[in-house]
C-alpha cells in the first residue's frame, strides 16, 4: 500500500485535482460564440436588412392611416363641390365681364371704322371739288381744333439750311471755323 498516494486536501475538503474554474452556462456560451460570428462576417448585410425592414414598417403604417382617413375626405366631398360650384360663378362672372367689355371694344371700333369712312367720303368730295387732301383736312383740323380748345398757335418759322450748297467738309473750305486738317507727319515726340 505503499504505492496510494493521498491528495492534499483543503479547508473546504475538495481536493486541489477536482477543483475546476467556475462552471458557465453551456446554452449562453455557445450562443454567444455563435451570435460573434455571424455578426463578423455578415454584420454589415444584417445593418442594411434592418433597416429596409424599419422603413417598410413605417411605410405600411402611413399607409394603413390613410386609409383610415379616406371616409373623412368623404365627409368633405361636400365642401369641395359647394367650392367648386363657387368657382365656377367666379368664373361665368369674369367671362361675363369680359363679354362686356369685348362688345364695348367692338363697337368702339365700328364706330372708328365709320368715322374713318366718313372722312374719307370726304376727303373724295373735297377732291372733287378741286381742293387738295392736305388743305382740306388742315382747314377740318383747324376748325376743330379753335373750337375745341383756347389754345394759340404759334406760326412755324421758316428754316434755313444749316450749311450753304458748296460744302466740302474734306477740302477745308466753306466750312467756317472748323476744317479738317491731317496730322503731322514724322515721329511722336511723347515720352
Amino acid at each position: 500500500m505503499d504505492d496510494v498516494k493521498i491528495p492534499d486536501v483543503d479547508e473546504g475538503g475538495v481536493p486541489d485535482q477536482v477543483r475546476r474554474a467556475p462552471q458557465e452556462n453551456q446554452d449562453v456560451s455557445s450562443f454567444s460564440e455563435f451570435a460573434e460570428e455571424l455578426l463578423s462576417q455578415y454584420g454589415w448585410y444584417l445593418l442594411v436588412l434592418t433597416v429596409l425592414v424599419y422603413l417598410l414598417i413605417q411605410y405600411l403604417s402611413k399607409r394603413r392611416s390613410s386609409q383610415s382617413t379616406a371616409p373623412k375626405i368623404m365627409q368633405d366631398a361636400s365642401s369641395v363641390a359647394r367650392r367648386q360650384e363657387a368657382m365656377e360663378a367666379a368664373r361665368r362672372k369674369m367671362q361675363e365681364e369680359l363679354d362686356v367689355k369685348a362688345a364695348a371694344f367692338k363697337e368702339k371700333m365700328k364706330q372708328q371704322e365709320e368715322e374713318k369712312g366718313r372722312q374719307k367720303i370726304e376727303v373724295w368730295d373735297t377732291m372733287q371739288q378741286g381742293k387738295s387732301y392736305k388743305g382740306g383736312s388742315k382747314l377740318s383740323q383747324t376748325a376743330e381744333e379753335t373750337s375745341s380748345s383756347t389754345t394759340v398757335l404759334k406760326p412755324k418759322t421758316d428754316k434755313k439750311p444749316l450749311r450753304s450748297a458748296d460744302y466740302h467738309p474734306l477740302s477745308g473750305q466753306g466750312g467756317g471755323s472748323c476744317s479738317w486738317r491731317p496730322g503731322r507727319r514724322g515721329p511722336s515726340s511723347g515720352g
